[in-house]
């Protein structure tokens, strides 16, 4: 692979951001007098805690905007003159205050808003919006979650400091339904839903998609949003269980950071930094700067990892309707492949956890570099017309020990013997994506709509390489290292295969939210995509080349009723379809139609105790009754002739609690039960279940911050526990092969809980985190049998600093 992506990816960043800077400060600097005055403030509570998720309104011009984590605020291109200012959140006494905007002036306040004894008493509530207050932005038409007729799960920034999060797998354990499958021998977190994986199609940054082949970089996030179910109106071609998207934090216009350092087990460290303002003097023009750079060895021996990141952003207001916002990311990992513990005759090896199986020389390191545009107009408080263009580029390179059984690898032997190759691969790739979204809200007699009309235009053109692996490295003995001699040196390996398979997508899409009254609602919509998928397969020994074509048209539409009895409780039901594209030929040579998947789900959503406590319920089943398998006809046995007869089933129930800070306590819990399984199939027992799909998970979580007049005052402390069973590795017993000696594995369920305590003085934050208390053991799979175990206890320290 070529030795400077790295260079080139970073380049391409710091080019992005002077070009940004240098345009800003000439094009844009230049208009602040002209644009109005800037009101901006800061909202606490009578203890001086910064008081987030307060609505700040100026009724007489119809603008308004909500505190952040900080309790600030701020208006841009506000007219000069007289206003009155609402400030406003449950649970507290609402206040007004008059203000003088003048041209090129910023206007300051300071507020204290008071616990309202009438509406709470004796209750300590901050401004925090329960889950079905908040909204998605990959769901595009600004519905409110109590009107959106399918479960979702969105994740702040509180959250994700609170608890330290470094890994996406951190933060999902505070997502039921939504799990880790495997670790990819330690390159990557592999992430599913309901029974379904998320692959490239379903993982998006900032609404554009993003190759999940890397780890995403956690330090940058502000939100991390779940759509569980289908999806496949809104973004296309994506798997049945659900889609996440990570939102990155944007510039503000007032001048601020944070610097901070984490240290932990195993040497490991990792500085950040978080600027933001204005640009210069500018009133128009806000950048905001993220960075880490990380470093660590592992519980398991020889292996370690280092990466940099970097997230720099501009937003830009053309005028006060129109904004532009840039953002970019580079990101940069290198980090040692492992294929855990292994697995013999189908059962986990009882060796040490830290007992590293592969070659010290392996790696895997790949770079993702990405920028995206986000251009906003708003025509009026009902309509908005939002461009979303964006490109990011991925190379990865893995070099290392095959996994056993798999990649021309050897099995394991009883005896623990076990015959090491070597296998390299690379990929490259380019995404381009545009997409334009209408949104708007109005009446039609006494219907109330609410419209999303859209289209989006994506090309993706990824080169993965090949090379011929090396079946026989060398020896070892997987429970005496010290058995056999193990080679150091880095082989050669010759090159095998091209593979070049660029996707032209194009996609119209329509959707209402129709309020046929105040208590009943329903939503439709529908998606055409037209999709070309090329595979173009060079072998580097025949010279040969390989070329498929694969043209889709399909129609994947949206059905779904709300009915709210009253305004915190909402009943559900909807239909959805989605599609997956499939590779072969019918028995006639025609090339396969998709597969198409449909999804049902219904429960309920509330909000209890006056919004202080949410409980949702969700049900749902998945069915994909046109599953491509083998065709038998004729005794055929090519596996690339199938037919669409197979059928795999998901059902599945979902259970989330979670409360807003109640005296200082905040709760979360949810549970999930799904059951995946083949239902149909000509290849396996009807009834298998599918690898890596969990039964069972649960999670529970309890925070509590200390708001007294004495030295307990700004301390905090949390527990997080998650439980997980009914997880299978291994390779499904077949039904056409005598004495199949393929076999699940079983992983063992196992229970991990985390403790954190922290302590906030004015600007300065202190967390520590203890991650796996009570040093329980538990494993993950990826590929039949590659096994690897979850961490031991680790500790960490984090010290921030607000600038």
């Amino acid at each position: 692979m070529r030795e400077n992506l790295h260079c080139q990816g970073f380049l391409r960043v710091i080019l992005m951001s002077l070009i940004l800077i240098s345009a800003g400060q000439t094009v844009f600097g230049r208009d602040a007098d002209e644009a109005g005055g800037t009101v901006k403030g800061r909202v606490a509570t009578t203890d001086n805690m910064p008081a987030a998720g307060v609505t700040i309104t100026i009724h007489s011009i119809n603008r308004n905007t909500i505190t952040n984590e900080e309790g600030d605020f701020v208006f841009h291109h506000i007219r000069a003159g007289n206003y009155e200012v609402e400030i406003s959140v449950i649970g507290y006494e609402t206040v007004r205050q008059s203000l003088v905007v003048e041209n090129g002036l910023t206007t300051n306040l300071s507020v204290q808003i008071r616990i309202s004894a009438k509406e709470l008493q004796a209750v300590v509530v901050n401004s925090s919006r329960t889950p079905n207050e908040k909204k998605l932005a990959l769901g595009k038409a600004d519905i409110a979650a109590m009107d959106l007729p399918q479960a979702v799960t969105v994740l702040d920034k509180e959250l994700i400091d609170r608890q330290q999060v470094l890994t996406l797998g951190d933060a999902l354990m505070n997502v039921n339904g939504v799990y880790v499958m495997g670790y990819t021998g330690g390159t990557q977190q592999e992430i599913g839903a309901r029974g379904y994986p998320f692959n490239n199609t379903n993982t998006f940054k900032n609404g554009v998609l993003y190759n999940n082949g890397v780890m995403p970089e956690m330090s940058a996030a502000e939100r991390v949003e779940f759509l569980k179910g289908s999806a496949a109106i809104l973004l296309g071609n994506v798997t049945a269980g659900g889609v996440l998207n990570i939102v990155t934090k944007k510039p503000l216009f007032e001048k601020g950071g944070e610097i901070g350092m984490r240290m932990g087990s195993y040497d490991f460290y990792k500085p950040t930094l978080d600027f933001y303002g204005p640009l210069g003097d500018s009133k128009s023009v806000a950048y905001r700067v993220n960075a880490t750079y990380e470093k660590e060895r592992s519980f398991r021996n020889d292996v370690k990892a280092e990466r940099f990141y970097i997230n720099p952003s501009f937003l830009i207001a053309i005028d006060k309707k129109t904004t532009v916002l840039l953002e970019g990311d580079y990101l940069a990992d290198r980090r040692t492949p492992d294929i855990g513990v292994g697995a013999i005759n189908f059962k986990i090896n009882d060796i040490p956890r830290n007992r590293f199986l592969g070659a010290a020389w392996s790696y895997n390191q790949a770079q993702e570099s990405s920028v995206t545009v986000t251009t906003t107009h708003q025509f009026n408080a009902d309509w908005q017309l939002r461009n979303i263009t964006g490109f990011y580029n991925y190379t990865a390179d893995m070099f290392g020990t095959t996994r056993p059984g798999d990649q021309g690898g050897v099995d394991m032997q009883s005896n623990g013997n076990w015959v090491r190759g070597v296998v390299r691969n690379g990929s490259n790739e380019d995404f381009y994506q545009t997409q334009l979204d209408l949104t708007g809200k109005f009446k039609t007699g006494s219907l109330k709509h609410q419209l999303l009309f859209g289209a989006v235009v994506y090309k993706d053109m990824p080169h993965t390489l090949t090379y011929n692996p090396l079946v026989v490295y060398d020896s070892i003995n997987v429970f005496d290292l010290g058995k056999y001699p193990q080679r150091a040196d880095i082989p050669g390996l010759s090159l095998n295969t091209l593979t070049r398979a660029p996707v032209n997508v194009l996609g119209i899409y329509a959707q209402d939210l129709l309020s046929i009254t105040d208590k009943l609602k329903l939503l439709a919509g529908v998606r055409f995509n037209s999709q070309q998928t090329v595979s173009n397969i060079y072998n580097y020994s025949t010279q040969a080349e390989a070329v498929t074509k694969i043209h889709a048209h399909p129609f994947t539409p949206r059905f779904g009723i709300v009915y709210q009895p009253m305004t915190t409780f909402s009943l559900f039901a909807s239909y959805s379809n989605s599609f997956n594209l499939n590779t072969g030929v019918d028995t006639s040579g025609k090339a396969l139609p998709p597969s198409f998947i449909n999804q049902y789900e219904a429960g309920f959503k509330s909000d209890w105790f006056d919004h202080l406590l949410s409980f949702n319920v969700t049900a749902y089943q998945i069915v994909n009754s046109n599953l491509a398998q083998t065709s038998l006809a004729n005794g055929n046995t090519n596996s690339n002739i199938k037919e669409l007869e197979g059928e795999v089933t998901s059902k599945g129930v979902e259970v989330d609690i979670a409360s807003r800070p109640i005296n200082g306590f905040t709760v979360m819990a949810g549970y999930s039960y799904n059951n995946t399984r083949y239902t149909k199939s000509n290849t396996y027992k009807d009834g298998s279940p599918l690898q890596y799909a969990p039964v069972n998970t649960a999670n529970a979580s309890v925070y509590y911050a200390f708001h007294t007049d004495n030295v307990l005052n700004g301390f905090s402390l949390g527990l997080i526990g998650f439980y997980v069973d009914g997880m299978q590795a291994g390779k499904e017993t077949r039904l056409r092969v005598q004495n199949d000696n393929r076999r699940l594995i079983p992983l063992p369920d196992f229970t991990q809980v985390d403790a954190s305590l922290g302590y906030h003085f004015k600007k300065a934050d202190l967390r520590v985190k203890l991650s796996n208390l009570f040093d329980v053991p538990g494993y993950y799979a990826h590929e039949d049998e590659s096994i690897n175990p979850i961490a031991p206890r680790e500790f960490s320290a984090t010290l921030s600093c607000k600038l």
